[in-house]
């Protein structure tokens, strides 16, 4: 029996949502316990021995790796949203998409400063959402301990854009191909 990888529980579906797009669906990672749970050690692994105070996902499958990140490490999860999902008073972070601007948000004290943080999420493609991210953690005071993905789609240079800002960056699989 062959020992399935990271990359073997994620499906690939042509054209979705625009034509020419290859989406890959973590979904069916998810659903799997055993890849979910490789999926979330092997996350962690990296920052073995880092001390860590809280937990970033990104919408919205950084949620599900977040909150179950967070878990495991019995920390705090805190959630950066899109623009006017979140309840309470928030700092929001502007980034450029292929075709126009969408703006992200924190809660005003979801971060204390010098607070170490591991941000997450399950694709890296431009790096623009995981960037506005990270500028808002650290507009709270946050310092970033790095960032971990389960997907890194390298010809669109979201990794080179994490690392010039400084970032740790790791991830679990990559795919050719947006």
């Amino acid at each position: 029996m062959t020992r399935k990888s990271v990359k073997d529980y994620i499906r690939t579906i042509v054209d979705f949502p625009h034509e020419g797009i290859m989406f890959r669906d973590v979904t069916t990672l998810f659903a799997d316990p055993r890849g979910f749970r490789m999926t979330i050690d092997q996350m962690l692994h990296p920052f073995a021995g880092e001390e860590i105070d809280k937990v970033v996902g990104l919408e919205a499958r950084g949620f599900i790796i977040g909150g179950a990140i967070a878990h495991q490490l019995t920390l705090g999860f805190v959630p950066i949203r899109k623009k006017g999902k979140l309840p309470g008073a928030t700092l929001s972070q502007a980034y450029q998409l292929e075709y126009g601007e969408a703006v992200m948000e924190i809660h005003d004290d979801a971060i204390q400063p010098g607070e170490r943080v591991l941000v997450v999420d399950d694709l890296l493609a431009t790096g623009g959402t995981a960037a506005a991210g990270i500028r808002l953690i650290e507009r709270l005071g946050g310092e970033i301990v790095g960032c971990s993905f389960i997907i890194d789609l390298p010809e669109l240079g979201g990794r080179k854009v994490l690392e010039d800002m400084g970032m740790d960056v790791h991830v679990l699989c990559e795919f050719d191909g947006a």
